[in-house]
């Protein structure tokens, strides 16, 4: 294949709602630049994009796929991404290392809710985007609403460059109003007649064609003043002004076609070659080195892994983007996270599941690579003189959590390493493992997402999978002061064990004042492995303990409080006062005292009005306005506390504070309550007092369980 140099290389994401046309977009697009003699459809299972069997089966994009095609002298990568959030991660990842974004728009729907949830991201990333209307061609179109759905979540910086009109003997044409010109289409598409502007369309296209002038001049001080002179613009400046302004994010083209029946594909990406930005037009990347690495031939080979896959009888395939100068088959990169060097051994241009082998890849180019030993997705290889590192793809945050085993407990080592993969393949599935709980975590974007995990896990890798309610780390702790003694004594032939402790326990919190009642003759205060403190202080007057006996007096609370009183959870934010005892001249020894002070404790515990703590999640939840009540009463029945409520645009939000045990399932009640337009962030923000009621049934639960 030709080698393109950087300034004809252009890297365009394919987003937009599920069931939009993306992938048949792609498709038209390969059919059309003559790299396909045939297009495939998402019905008949044999698109370029959609070629995994899970893709088949459920007639869906699933993940981000890679694709190319040439068109007059320039080459433009492709990536196809779904539609659905629970896949958003695919989306991010194709975003990153695109320079345009282009949203494709159902013309029988306009913006649909996985258009304003992937605009956000657009938003986040700062891509310049085109829009397009599809399935212009549909008896059901409903172009200007489609439209001015578009003018409602863009602004009125997305400009019109084309519209519909229908010829008297019924083919479909569309009007550019930058070219100017009329594109007549037969009814299987393809290359179309050139016509002039029907009289009836003239006005509009004139005024939209000066609409256009204006915002393109708008964006440059050179076109601004020439458009003052003449009074318009030429093709040429137009496109200069539209690049600027779409770089700038203040001018958002609006094209029309339809993909399943080829008409318009051809102008878009003239377009996409002509005026969409490369690499060189994006602002320059700063390195995590702080060095400022600009996509160019002649700097420094350096590479950003951007996607991982694994294909059976390949393995693992990693997907990159030359970022600056070229790399070459069998270059050997440094891996700036692991410090490995790593062999470039064959470099590949992809179309889906095709490969097609290249000698070089250029800044600006996207390609991949098989085999890659420690590289995963958000990696950068550099030249191993001059380190080059950038920074890491940043995945949102999983918003379901299920405990996850194998249904044959044989196959548990066999599933840690499918899961292994999986995350590698999708790092927005994160498996951890609660060793407090003794439970493994899958966490992910939603039930879909769940349920493409669990069917990869079946049929990949031939893995039957169990996946439950995770358990809720609670904590215990107390509300008042409380004392207790304690005396182990066992006699049993020749030295026996003996030991007394007398203790005081009390609420600690940070700062906590010395106690009067007692001297202190020594302080420790351990921050404890599961959060919070115990302070412990030797109060022993006279030696009716010796000093050596207080570690082991410590180990025995210690123990205690791992597996509390109440519930077996752990127990924190405790001051113990040691003031009193006794010990034996023989049989006393640490095993003695240790014993002692831990039913002394647990005696004291159950004493001081204890206290169950549940783990509190920070939730912001982000939904349209009149969908608000609905939420607030479904969170209001989750025991949440609303902190507050603000306006973001057309959405609201609401900020609360949740119970980690009332969040299971909310990702589909949110889903189902919004019509899918809710999204919500949550993180952990401390731990808060359990009601009564509850604290009362997690401890009979736990007598039961015993």
């Amino acid at each position: 294949m030709k080698i393109y140099d950087n300034k004809h290389i252009k890297n365009v994401a394919f987003v937009g709602a599920h069931g939009s046309g993306k992938t048949t977009l792609a498709e038209t697009m390969l059919y059309e630049a003559g790299l396909l003699k045939r297009r495939g459809n998402v019905e008949n299972k044999n698109t370029v994009s959609d070629f995994t069997e899970i893709e088949k089966e459920r007639q869906t994009s699933i993940f981000a796929t890679p694709l190319h095609t040439e068109w007059r002298n320039y080459k433009i990568n492709i990536i196809d991404t779904p539609g659905l959030d629970d896949f958003i991660g695919e989306i991010i990842s194709a975003m990153r290392v695109s320079e345009t974004a282009l949203m494709v728009i159902n013309g029988q729907h306009g913006v649909e809710v996985g258009t304003e949830i992937i605009w956000n991201y657009i938003d986040r990333f700062n891509r310049p985007t085109v829009f397009v209307i599809n399935q212009i061609d549909h008896p059901d179109v409903q172009f200007d609403e489609a439209y001015n759905s578009i003018v409602d979540l863009a602004g009125k910086n997305a400009v019109k460059i084309q519209f519909p009109h229908k010829m008297p003997d019924g083919r479909q044409a569309i009007i550019d109003v930058l070219k100017m010109k009329m594109y007549v289409f037969g009814p299987d598409g393809g290359k179309p007649e050139k016509h002039d502007i029907p009289d009836e369309h003239k006005e509009l296209a004139e005024m939209l064609h000066n609409e256009l002038v204006e915002k393109a001049a708008e964006n440059d001080e050179e076109l601004m003043e020439l458009f003052f002179e003449k009074g318009t613009l030429n093709e040429d400046e137009m496109k200069k002004g539209i690049k600027k302004g779409m770089l700038n994010l203040e001018l958002f083209p609006v094209f029309i076609m339809s993909a399943l029946n080829d008409m318009g594909s051809g102008r878009l990406m003239g377009f996409i070659d002509n005026v969409s930005p490369s690499a060189l037009d994006m602002p320059a990347e700063q390195s995590l080195e702080d060095e400022i690495i600009e996509p160019k031939v002649s700097a420094e080979p350096s590479i950003f892994v951007f996607k991982t896959k694994y294909e059976p009888n390949v393995g693992k395939i990693s997907y990159f983007k030359v970022k600056s100068g070229e790399i070459n088959t069998g270059d050997k990169l440094l891996n700036t996270r692991t410090g490995e060097l790593e062999n470039l051994g064959q470099l590949y241009i992809i179309n889906g599941k095709q490969r097609e082998s290249v000698e070089k890849l250029v800044a600006g180019d996207i390609g991949a690579v098989i085999k890659l030993k420690t590289t995963e997705t958000s990696d950068t290889l550099s030249n191993p003189e001059h380190k080059i590192s950038f920074k890491p793809i940043q995945f949102p945050a999983p918003r379901i959590r299920k405990v996850v085993k194998a249904a044959n407990k044989n196959e548990e080592e066999k599933l840690q390493e499918a899961l292994k993969k999986i995350h590698s393949q999708d790092p927005t599935v994160v498996v951890s493992y609660d060793k407090e709980m003794k439970q493994q975590i899958l966490a992910c974007q939603g039930e879909l997402h769940l349920a493409i995990v669990d069917w990869i896990l079946q049929k990949e890798y031939g893995i039957k999978a169990i996946f439950e309610k995770p358990r809720i780390s609670y904590r215990e702790t107390i509300q008042r002061s409380a004392s207790s003694s304690y005396r182990h004594k066992k006699q049993s032939g020749g030295a026996g064990q003996f030991g007394e402790v007398h203790l005081k326990i009390e609420p600690y919190f940070e700062g906590i004042p010395d106690p009067d009642s007692f001297p202190v003759r020594g302080k420790e205060e351990e921050k404890l492995p599961w959060g919070g403190t115990l302070q412990f202080i030797n109060s022993i007057v006279g030696g009716v303990i010796d000093s050596r006996y207080l570690p082991s007096i410590k180990k025995g609370i210690l123990e205690v409080m791992e597996a509390g009183p109440l519930t077996k959870s752990p127990v924190r934010d405790i001051r113990v006062i040691v003031y009193d005892g006794k010990m034996h001249p023989v049989d006393s020894n640490d095993i003695s005292f240790k014993i002692a002070g831990a039913n002394a404790f647990k005696q004291a515990f159950l004493d001081a009005n204890p206290k169950l703590l549940e783990p509190i999640q920070e939730l912001t939840v982000k939904m349209p306005e009149e969908m608000m009540g609905n939420v607030m009463t479904d969170l209001q029945s989750r025991r949440a506390i609303i902190m507050g409520m603000e306006t973001a645009g057309k959405y609201q939000k609401i900020k609360a504070r949740v119970p980690l045990a009332e969040m299971y399932r909310y990702s589909t009640s949110l889903r189902s309550l919004t019509q899918g337009r809710g999204t919500f962030t949550s993180e952990f923000a401390g731990y808060e007092m359990v009601p009564q009621n509850i604290q009362d049934e997690l401890i009979k639960q736990n007598k039961e369980d015993e």
